[in-house]
Parts: C-alpha cells; structure tokens; sequence
C-alpha cells in the first residue's frame, strides 16, 4: 500500500471534535485514505463505522438525520466512536446535514471525503463554519512515488537517494512527467492500462463531476477547452482567442476554467506587475495539478521521453512543488511578463518581498543566467533568487542578491524549505555584477 503524507497529518487531529473533512480529485485515494485512518484507530481499540455514499445500501441511512443516528449507535452502542462517511457529496444539503448532528453533541466524530463538487454544489464549506478542519488529498506526489519505489529505504534521506542512485532518480522523474500521480496508474506496471485507467478516470470526471455539475448535455467543448489549456501549460491563456476558437462566449469559457480550477484539475497564476503600461496584468497561465491528466488530454501520454524535451511539463512540475510549500502560508506564487516579452518563470510575494525562481529543465555544469531573470533581479533587487534545474548547485551574488542554483528534489528534500525558500546550503559565495 501507497502511504500517503497526508495521513500523518490527519491523526493529531483525530482527538479534536471537529469534523475532518478530506476533499481532493476523483480516484486521488481518498476512499483508501479512509480505510487507513479507520485501521489505524481500531488498532488502537477505538470503534468505528464506515458508510460509502456511492452504495445504495449505504445511502439509504441519510433519508433523515434520525436514521443515520439510529445505525450509528446500532454500531457503537453507548461509546464513542468514529463514523466515517465517503462520497459525502452525494448527500444533498451534506453541509446542512452533518451540522444537525454535530450540534446534537453525540459522541461521535465524523470523518468525511468528498470530489470537488462537494464545496460546488452543497455548500459544505458554509454550513460547517467552524466545525470542520479541511485537508486536500491530491494525487500522489513525487516524493510519495519515489518513496514507494523505492521501499520506503530513503524515507527519512531522500537527499541520499537522489544525490547517489541518479539512474533511478532520473528514471522515477521521468515516470513522473509522463504518467502522473493518480494512485491505480502508479501501481499498474503496463502502459496499456495505465492508459485505459487514465481515460476512465477523466470520462468518470466528466460524466459525474462536470456534467452532473454544468448540466452539459454535451461535453465536447468543454474536452476541447482541457485540452487548449494542455497545449498551452506554462504559456499566457488568452481569453478572447480561447472564445473564439471553440465558439463559446468569455462568460462560458471563464466559468469553465473556474470548475477545473474547483474541481482540483487545473491551477491559475496570475502575473505579478508594479508597472501597469509595462507588464502584462491580464492574461493567466495554467498548470495541471496531475501532468498524466494533462499528457492524456493531447495524447502525449508516455511521450516525455527526454528529460531535455519536458519543458513545460517540468515546470508544471516545479510550480506544484512550490504551490505545495506555500500551503499554509500567506505566501503566494505569480508569474512575471513585460510587453517586450521578458519573462520569469515563477515570482513568490511574500510579504513585502518577492522571489523570482527561473526553471530549466536540462543539466547545467556552470552558472547561466537568463537575460529576464538578470532583468527582474536588477529591477527589483530581491533579497533573494532561484534557478531550478537537474542537477546543478551553486550560489553567487548578483549586486544585492543571492541567487541560488539548485537541482529540483531540492525542492523535496531539503529540510528548511519553506514559504520564504530558507534553503540549507554549504556553498561556497561567487561574487559576480550584473552586465
């Protein structure tokens, strides 16, 4: 079994009365997760009860709050337990729902799962102000992948694993860029099926996510539109060219990205601008939370046979890294474009400061310096700077900046990443000035 970091996570919340509730893509292993928790407090000899939403049997005890009541205590008597409920999006008014019952101080925890469409569609979110804790489970990270992968033998070193077995390190990489983090694709070892699996979990997405969601009795503009945005990861999304190629109004083509951004297919990054004539401040650009969905969308799955050649799928990978360090923080991530086209691939404002990190995907041997990324940090003279590639490692100072050259598991494995970039590192300063 795949152990997810989120789980560890979860358990000291387990003590709370809250609600926990974990919400995420479809098929990201959500209903596992579950399964987890609930082995892992019967182990401890507390009681518990699972119900799944998605079975008709299971359904039939949420006619009513005095119902499910009725069989939860047929399962846990007297005592407290836990009561986990799947699929909770299936219950109408679910937010509504479980906030009755919460208020009926029982003693019981609840521990829901939901898609996307549970803050979409029932509000759950609203109804449970302040009764319930939220976590995101996405699909499987790299570093969980890796650690599968490798047997757990690394897990509290991934630094030793990429800095000595660099065969392996490339090929899981590589796995990475092509196929994605869905749980059932990793396990499978065929690409065959893995390519099967990846088209049932996006036609389940359609059909019970955004079909169910829109109304759409027909779904090939909005297939048309995923895979657009596909093609154009990393690049600025014009809007009016996006209406006029598929023939939807901007109206219909910005509620459509807003559900894939709901829906946890697709993440936006706005621009970061201090100059309103000068820098571009309109256009987004979109990444997808798993570059297997992505791949498949334009049937390039298993088609990143060359680290060189992934680009952008590289920094799609990069940007969730680094969205993934800014969680919980105040922190946020943009994007930097001028109208001559100089461009920086990721800016994190963190309060009054900013952060440009500049992604190569290819392995460098000395330091190389992009002529916008020179551009910005003579501009703004940031404290601090980023240039994420491969393999290589280095630091010198540009005026007033440090500019850190560092390979991408860093981003994984170093123990003082944080929102601020606070990286550990024993390198020897270059003094260099900005030409």
């Amino acid at each position: 079994m795949i152990k997810r970091d989120l789980f560890d996570q979860i358990i000291p919340y387990l003590k709370e009365k809250e609600i926990i509730l974990v919400i995420g893509p479809r098929q990201a292993g959500k209903t596992t997760l579950l399964q987890m928790i609930k082995q892992y407090l019967e182990e401890k000899q507390n009681k518990t009860v699972f119900f799944n939403l998605d079975i008709e049997r299971d359904r039939q005890f949420f006619v009513s709050q005095e119902a499910l009541i009725s069989q939860i205590k047929l399962h846990l008597g007297s005592n407290f337990g836990y009561v986990f409920v799947d699929e909770i999006q299936r219950k109408e008014d679910a937010g509504l729902f479980l906030k009755g019952i919460y208020d009926m101080n029982l003693p019981i925890k609840f521990i829901a799962s939901g898609s996307g469409s549970l803050e979409l569609k029932e509000k759950i979110h609203e109804s449970l102000t302040g009764r319930k804790i939220v976590f995101t489970l996405d699909t499987l990270s790299l570093e969980e992948i890796i650690n599968f992968k490798t047997n757990y033998l690394y897990k509290n070193n991934l630094a030793l694993f990429f800095s000595t077995d660099k065969i392996k390190a490339d090929q899981l990489l590589q796995d990475y860029l092509n196929f994605g983090g869905y749980p059932r694709v990793v396990l499978s070892d065929e690409i065959e099926k893995k390519r099967s699996i990846i088209n049932e979990i996006f036609q389940s997405y359609l059909e019970k996510d955004i079909v169910y969601l829109l109304g759409l009795k027909k779904s090939d503009e909005f297939i048309n539109l995923v895979k657009i945005i596909s093609s154009q990861v990393g690049r600025l999304v014009n809007l009016t060219e996006l209406s006029s190629t598929l023939g939807l109004s901007v109206k219909t083509v910005k509620l459509y990205l807003w559900y894939l951004e709901k829906t946890f297919i697709l993440r936006k990054l706005t621009p970061f601008f201090s100059n309103l004539r000068k820098e571009i401040t309109k256009m987004p650009i979109y990444y997808f939370n798993d570059m297997g969905l992505r791949n498949f969308s334009i049937n390039q799955f298993n088609n990143m046979n060359d680290l060189f050649q992934s680009g952008f799928v590289f920094q799609n990978l990069i940007a969730n890294l680094i969205t993934d360090i800014l969680i919980n923080t105040s922190d946020s991530l943009h994007f930097w474009r001028t109208q001559d086209k100089a461009e920086v691939d990721f800016i994190v404002k963190t309060g009054n400061n900013v952060i440009p990190i500049e992604v190569k995907s290819r392995r460098l041997n000395k330091v190389e310096i992009t002529r916008a990324l020179s551009g910005f940090i003579k501009k703004y003279s940031p404290k601090k700077a980023y240039l994420i590639n491969l393999n290589f490692e280095d630091k010198i100072i540009l005026g007033k900046t440090e500019l850190f050259f560092i390979p991408y598991w860093k981003l994984i494995t170093d123990p003082g990443r944080r929102g601020d970039f606070l990286f550990i590192s024993n390198i020897k300063y270059q003094r260099s000035k900005l030409s």
